[in-house]
């Protein structure tokens, strides 16, 4: 099986290191690229977004899944779906969306695999009604260090360690996962504008439960009064008879948009606050006070820069930090203190969220608590952002919040205890089952987990 020694980074493209990096076509090849791991072990990665360091392993070998990438059954009738690791979800809504099945659960991108989508336990818009992937997930097939594939259900401590675990458990090979029933393509969509943070967790707190989706995007630019303004965007599936006539037709068809990519290379400088103010300013401004029941392509409404390919490289070779932060139910202090925080700042972030999750998902490193996550993108080149980073970690942690592995480059691990009290009973299930440290990436180097 060839390897080839490349650079790899993640989707923020920040911390680049050099490994082998090798493709399975096979089960039995994947088993083959683990037993030969070598000293620097091996991390399996699907289509590489997780924005920091997770899927990267200096100096070893990392190993691209998405050579397994084949649906094997879909359940119509049951509502379910076998299928490799390596298949993406644009895959699967290609798929399952013409016979009227959705995936679960859908973070911001189609674009990642489902392993991936396991090993981050990902969350979407719809978390404070579904939760995250893996509540989902029937079953899975895993390779574990010593060349063995497991069969792995709900309900084990080997599954909560995987959900969520960042690939360190083994090599998801297979999953079953449960399905969404949807009769249209379409998405009913109502938007408001929320005039500060104040206002829009009132809102969210107090209708969220109306909605399937529910995101807000928030201008951490705003201050004074304004401070925390947001547009709320919130919506469910259309049902059939939402859609006009003409579209009864073909209710089911999925084409997704695509622009031109963002150029290789892009000036530094791009994005600075004047830049992003104004289109903050502009973002703000055209969204209507009050729109309901609007029509949205699936597409438009939950991966909109999926339309726009390589779009990271708008941030420059210097890449961006994607920082994400979770604070549980009355912790709100906590969150209008770090959003003032930011917006003194003066941090040129033009993709910022604001959601509400509802239960806690079993996985041990899963992010997701009840409460509230704030996601922001910073430039990395940022003066003095390391450091502005490491005291909001220190608030976040003191609060009893946590923030999101699969987007992290940089927190500190002495922090990381305080985060995720699982986190002891991880380790020493991973010990049990890799002794040898077969399965290692940059993160867990870094954050000694």
């Amino acid at each position: 099986m060839p390897a080839e020694t490349v650079s790899v980074t993640g989707w923020g493209r920040t911390a680049p290191t050099t490994a082998r990096l090798i493709r399975p076509r096979t089960y039995e090849e994947a088993v083959t690229a683990v037993r030969d791991s070598g000293a620097r072990g091996s991390i399996p990665r699907g289509l590489g977004r997780a924005y920091g360091d997770a899927a990267q392993n200096a100096g070893g070998a990392v190993l691209d899944m998405t050579g397994l990438d084949q649906i094997h059954a879909i359940d119509v009738a049951g509502g379910s779906v076998l299928c490799d690791a390596g298949v993406s979800l644009h895959h699967l809504m290609e798929a399952l969306l013409p016979l009227g099945w959705f995936v679960p659960v859908t973070p911001g991108t189609r674009y990642v695999t489902v392993g991936g989508a396991i090993g981050a336990d990902i969350h979407g818009k719809n978390h404070h009604v579904s939760g995250s992937f893996s509540r989902h997930v029937v079953s899975l097939e895993l390779l574990t260090a010593d060349g063995t594939v497991r069969t792995v259900r709900p309900g084990t401590d080997l599954f909560d360690a995987t959900a969520g675990g960042m690939g360190l458990t083994g090599v998801i090979l297979t999953a079953t996962v449960r399905l969404q029933p949807v009769a249209t393509t379409l998405m009913s969509v109502d938007t408001e504008r929320a005039t500060d943070l104040d206002d829009l967790m009132a809102r969210l707190t107090a209708t969220d439960h109306r909605y399937r989706y529910s995101v807000a995007w928030i201008d951490l630019l705003a201050r004074g009064a304004a401070t925390g303004r947001a547009v709320l965007t919130r919506g469910d599936h259309a049902p059939l008879a939402a859609l006009p006539a003409r579209a009864r037709s073909a209710p089911l068809s999925f084409r997704p948009a695509r622009l031109p990519a963002a150029p290789a290379y892009v000036p530094e400088g791009l994005l600075t606050r004047r830049t992003v103010g104004l289109f903050n300013e502009l973002w703000y401004r055209r969204a209507p006070r009050a729109r309901r029941g609007e029509l949205q392509r699936l597409s438009a409404f939950f991966h909109p820069l999926d339309g726009v390919p390589h779009w990271n490289r708008v941030y420059g070779r210097g890449g961006f930090v994607q920082y994400q932060f979770v604070v549980g139910h009355g912790r709100e202090e906590t969150l209008r203190r770090i959003v003032g925080r930011i917006a003194r700042r003066r941090c040129p972030s033009f993709l910022a969220v604001l959601k509400r999750f509802g239960d806690a998902d079993p996985g041990w490193l899963s992010f997701p608590v009840p409460g509230w996550t704030l996601a922001l993108d910073i430039p990395a080149n940022l003066l003095g952002l390391g450091a502005f980073l490491d005291e909001l970690d220190a608030e976040v942690a003191a609060a009893g919040g946590r923030v999101y592995l699969a987007k992290d480059s940089r927190l500190r691990p002495d922090l990381l205890t305080a985060m995720y009290p699982r986190l002891d009973d991880f380790r020493a299930l991973r010990a049990e089952l890799d002794p040898g440290g077969v399965f290692v990436s940059d993160l867990a180097r870094r954050l000694t987990l």
